[in-house]
């Protein structure tokens, strides 16, 4: 079985940081992409940035410049560096990855959620 779970959420002011980590745990042969989404109240689920397993990144127009994500394959973790924030920023975080596990299962996995509330 395979896990991700998500920290670092949490209540920020406009302009803040604020940095959100992903672990993934268990029968893991390869990580493919990992990335990170987002749900406001009221809206789709929205892709925020992604990373592929050779580092190479993409992000959102609404967060390029502002947001980093980073990885570490050796300890199966992505991450997300949040600056400037913006109230509009305010959503529940999701970590993704593709795994292939051991198996041979190749599978998208989501994290449990985080919540960023971005207020003053």
């Amino acid at each position: 079985q395979v896990q991700l779970v998500e920290s670092g959420g949490g209540l920020v002011q406009p302009g803040g940081s604020l940095r959100l980590s992903c672990a993934a745990s268990g029968s893991i042969f390869r990580i493919n992409n990992m990335g990170w989404y987002r749900q406001a109240p009221g809206k789709q689920r929205e892709l925020v940035a992604v990373i592929t397993s050779g580092s190479t990144t993409n992000y959102a127009d609404s967060v390029k410049g502002r947001f980093t994500i980073s990885r570490d394959n050796a300890k199966k973790t992505v991450s997300l560096q949040m600056s400037s924030l913006k109230p509009e920023d305010t959503a529940v975080y999701y970590c993704n990855a593709d795994i292939i596990q051991w198996s041979g299962v190749l599978g998208a996995y989501w994290g449990q959620g985080t919540q960023v509330p971005v207020s003053s």
